[in-house]
Formats: structure tokens, C-alpha cells, sequence
């Protein structure tokens, strides 16, 4: 399936809308990578633990997404938005959103 932020794909026509379709991911950020992250703000240098979580937060919210796009019968999904935020008193949950318009698409 393609996935892009455009709103179209090159070589390709739009033949049909099937609707916005979507990927949410809450995930929680845990007292060891909260420590690991406070040696990098003290020390220097980039929080691996929290990229880590970044990175396969939005994978999982991407592969979300497309398993959607797919139950609506869209081989594609064109103008994918991605968001961040951070959830819970103690701002320990990491949201990740993805938003797009699922289509089908046929080459031109």
C-alpha cells in the first residue's frame, strides 16, 4: 500500500475516495527511560530511549492506519498527517496520531 503526505501519487489517478481513515497509538514512557533521558539533559547529548519509543510509536500508528485503509478497500492512502502529544498528569503517555484519505488509485 502507499502511504504519502501528498495529495497524490505520481503516475497514478484517484478512482475513488473511501473516507478519512486513521492510526492512534497511546504509549507510556516507563521511570527507566525517564532516567535515561535525565543523564542526557545533564550530561548532553540525545535521549535514545525516548527516540526509540517516538520511533515505534508512530510505526505502530502507521501500520494502524493502513490496516484501516485496507478494511475500507483502499490501496492507498494520500495527504497522511502525523501528530504528537503528551497525555496524563505526569505527562508520562506519548500520543501518536496519523490521519490521511484513503483511496484507490489504478497507474495512469
Amino acid at each position: 500500500m502507499i502511504i504519502t503526505t501528498t495529495p497524490s501519487v505520481e503516475g497514478y489517478r484517484i478512482v475513488e475516495y473511501k473516507g478519512i481513515t486513521y492510526g492512534e497509538v497511546v504509549s507510556g514512557v516507563n521511570f527507566f527511560k525517564d532516567f535515561a533521558a535525565g543523564l542526557s539533559n545533564i550530561f548532553g547529548g540525545r535521549s535514545n530511549s525516548y527516540e526509540d519509543e517516538l520511533k515505534n510509536a508512530r510505526e505502530r500508528a502507521l501500520e494502524e492506519l493502513e490496516g484501516r485503509a485496507a478494511a475500507k478497500g483502499a490501496n492507498a492512502v494520500v495527504g497522511v498527517d502525523t501528530d504528537y502529544e503528551v497525555l496524563g498528569a505526569d505527562n508520562g503517555m506519548l500520543m501518536v496520531t496519523v490521519s490521511g484519505t484513503a483511496v484507490v488509485i489504478e497507474r495512469i
